[in-house]
């Protein structure tokens, strides 16, 4: 009975979160509920904060139609996204709206550290910019193999993490319920939250930055496997590509496409004259014909993975995030033309190949995501429903 309940409450607050304002008898009629049951399961998503009444719709005829909504005032989602050489977090509310996000170089990569800076970092943010609400906790992101339900960052070899109990740490240092996971599992649940409704169905998403992974949900469920090792690519062969990885070998995808490859080439290039890979991007946004060079031949490497994923997973999209998909012109149509070109199974790459919905604050996003979906799937008897 008690999974039931909160099953129902998930669906009544998703139908808002989905049709904002909307009619007690309108979320009956999407979610099959009976509308004794939606009446009782909006009162206690009131009182709990998450919902509020809206005036009565002007002119309604017979009993007056007092929608409900989001209550975007009252809480706060905190995010955090641990990055190889940056933190950036976040304020969100619960329509997964960015109120203010940071992006700042970690003080290194000693997690107990990072820890306490993500929490002066949270602490100056809800103080700045948010001193009237209640955070309903902290949902933090990174790459590597995290074990979401421990809590745990099994491995993270560019930060040389190995069993880092991160939910733990971050915990004492915010005092905030906090929730951790993988960085693309987490922008999958943004995604399915909060961008991209074909995600709903099947959906794959691929992450390249300096750490290279991906996910992966069908329906309802968002695919961990044991241990929640499921997505790592890391270490995929790709052609055309003699490049050492840390793993002893070469021709690895993330050693091919990392930033900081991208970086060291560009400056061997003589394209720029620090190897920084924000640098290289700029150089090729404003135009630099061989830094746009670069970031296309890094594409068309990507473009062999996501052909890959897309014919033995068969998605009904995938998505790319990627800095230069967002920044350069071109890149994300030469991941198309090579995912077009190698995939049995895509017919439209144009369709099925696309970016994040989160241009600007896919970090911050997918921090407060891993929250987020707690809070969607569980309102009534998570920790989050004892912040009212």
């Amino acid at each position: 009975m008690t999974g039931r309940r909160s099953a129902s409450a998930s669906a009544v607050l998703r139908v808002v979160l989905d049709e904002g304002a909307i009619a007690r008898s309108t979320i009956a009629r999407r979610t099959g509920l009976s509308a004794a049951a939606v009446t009782g399961h909006v009162a206690e998503l009131m009182h709990r904060g998450f919902l509020r009444e809206l005036p009565e719709v002007a002119g309604a005829v017979g009993r007056p139609h007092v929608p409900v909504d989001l209550d975007t005032e009252r809480f706060v989602v905190c995010g955090a996204h641990i990055a190889v050489e940056n933190l950036t977090v976040g304020l969100l509310d619960l329509r997964g709206k960015v109120l203010v996000q940071q992006e700042v170089p970690h003080h290194g990569a000693e997690p107990a550290v990072q820890a306490a800076q993500i929490a002066e970092l949270l602490d100056d943010l809800l103080i700045g910019h948010a001193p009237e609400r209640t955070p309903l906790g902290l949902g933090a992101a990174t790459g590597g193999w995290v074990d979401g339900e421990s809590g745990t960052v099994v491995e993270h070899g560019l930060l040389g993490w190995r069993g880092v109990p991160l939910r733990d740490l971050l915990t004492e240092v915010t005092g905030l319920d906090v929730r951790v996971d993988g960085h693309s599992r987490a922008l999958i649940h943004a995604e399915r939250l909060l961008g991209q409704p074909r995600a709903r169905s099947s959906v794959v998403q691929l992450f390249t930055g300096n750490v290279v992974d991906a996910a992966f949900a069908t329906g309802d469920t968002v695919h961990h496997g044991p241990r929640s090792a499921a997505g790592a690519v890391a270490h995929l062969r790709v052609d055309d590509s003699d490049e050492p990885c840390r793993c002893g070998r070469s021709g690895c995808l993330e050693a091919t496409v990392s930033e900081r490859t991208v970086a060291r080439k560009a400056f061997e290039a003589g394209l720029v004259e620090e190897p920084v890979f924000t640098d290289v991007l700029h150089s090729a946004a404003t135009g630099n014909k061989g830094a746009i060079t670069l970031f296309h031949e890094r594409a068309r490497i990507i473009g062999q993975a996501a052909a890959l994923l897309f014919d033995v997973l068969n998605p009904e999209i995938l998505i790319v995030l990627d800095q230069s998909v967002r920044d350069v012109e071109g890149c994300l149509s030469t991941i198309r033309d090579e995912v077009g070109r190698r995939s049995w199974i895509c017919q439209n790459a144009t369709e099925n190949v696309v970016a994040s919905s989160f241009p600007g604050t896919e970090l911050a996003t997918a921090g407060a995501a891993v929250m987020l979906n707690a809070c969607y799937e569980d309102p009534l008897f998570t920790k989050l429903a004892n912040a009212s």
